[in-house]
């Protein structure tokens, strides 16, 4: 009897320990949001994977901030690319008091949730989300780690003039944000730059018949179709395009449709081998810890990298290291300290300007060789 009684004071002790020293751990939501349904889902769930991945590395090392051991948790929520159910999950991150978000994937989406984020004072880092008119409101929430569509755009068309000397191209957005603004800034750049727009056409980010607009093009003899949109559309463009004999004509694209996952859209048209498309950044193995990274990225998550994965995770570890200079995880207190980053990333070493760009943003160019992706610089 005496034995037991021992035992169960000392259980007792053990679990009014447990229990103190459970109080003294913080836990800190960090919000993840980016399509995980729809066309574009394969996208969302890299980001999402880049993000997880940073966390689970972050409860490794036992972080202290303002006294008390850190364990940060993963609140994702699902965009499916749409505006309004985007706004939706920045309300309901804010709503649930998380510390800060990484995301979102779309500038459609982005930008309207900005103004969530910044109503209740929470600060967002976009690894992905690339129409300029993210950061035109100047909101100290609003944060993007990757260079916007005036570099991507503006890349694109130099090299169209400059290096392929290409004279005559025509042009087709999705009319969302991301795809009309990467479109626009394209056509202003080639038509400085001497190239003749012959045509204009625009689509959706849900279609998969582009039959009529590329026949009305291939009327005009471009040598170049520039696509301002993601890959869902991209690849049976690409197939389409072939079916019409425009085999010989480049397709030129922003980092939407620089995917591997277009090659697989594709389905084995030649005209594959005719994209040139930009990102944001160094090609992973010209990032400071690209080629490492990948590998772990792929033991954890086997064939599902596409392309913003690296820069989720860094937005990630960017917050976590803002938290931790400021000795707070009070968005109030930690973002003057995350405007003055200096933080040594995976993708580069990220710093801000005065409106939360990043500073000097590279771009790479990429062709695709036997099927799969490879830079040009």
């Amino acid at each position: 009897m005496q034995m037991k009684l021992k035992l169960s004071v000392a259980a007792a002790l053990a679990a009014i320990a447990g229990m103190a020293s459970a109080q003294d751990v913080q836990v800190v939501k960090i919000g993840h949001v980016a399509p995980v349904s729809g066309a574009q889902a394969h996208y969302g769930k890299d980001n999402e994977n880049g993000a997880r991945m940073a966390i689970e590395e972050l409860n490794t090392q036992n972080i202290v901030i303002g006294g008390k051991k850190i364990k940060f948790e993963l609140q994702a929520e699902d965009d499916a690319a749409d505006p309004k159910q985007g706004t939706a999950a920045a309300q309901k991150l804010c709503d649930a008091k998380v510390a800060g978000v990484v995301g979102h994937l779309n500038s459609g989406t982005t930008i309207p949730a900005s103004k969530v984020y910044n109503d209740c004072g929470i600060p967002h880092v976009t690894g992905a989300a690339t129409n300029p008119n993210l950061t035109k409101p100047g909101y100290n929430t609003t944060y993007r780690i990757i260079a916007n569509d005036n570099a991507l755009g503006a890349g694109l068309a130099f090299y169209a003039a400059d290096a392929l000397k290409l004279k005559k191209v025509a042009i087709i957005d999705d009319r969302t944000a991301y795809g009309q603004g990467v479109a626009d800034v394209f056509k202003k750049t080639a038509a400085a730059k001497g190239m003749q727009i012959v045509d204009e056409q625009f689509t959706t980010d849900k279609a998969t018949d582009f039959m009529a607009i590329l026949t009305a093009i291939k009327a005009k003899a471009p040598d170049a179709i520039f696509y301002g949109g993601m890959d869902p559309q991209a690849g049976p463009m690409l197939r389409q395009m072939e079916q019409l004999g425009l085999s010989n004509v480049k397709y030129f694209g922003g980092d939407g449709i620089c995917t591997s996952e277009v090659a697989k859209l594709a389905a084995g048209a030649k005209t594959l081998e005719n994209v040139i498309c930009a990102e944001g950044g160094a090609s992973l193995a010209k990032m400071p810890g690209g080629s490492a990274w990948k590998a772990k990225y792929d033991a954890k998550y086997p064939n599902q990298f596409q392309v913003y994965s690296p820069y989720t995770y860094d937005a990630t570890m960017l917050l976590a290291d803002a938290m931790k200079r400021a000795n707070s995880i009070d968005p109030k207190v930690y973002i003057p300290k995350l405007k003055e980053s200096n933080f040594k990333g995976v993708t580069t070493t990220i710093g801000f300007e005065p409106n939360g760009e990043l500073k000097n943003p590279a771009i790479t160019l990429y062709v695709y060789k036997d099927g799969k992706k490879t830079a040009l610089n």
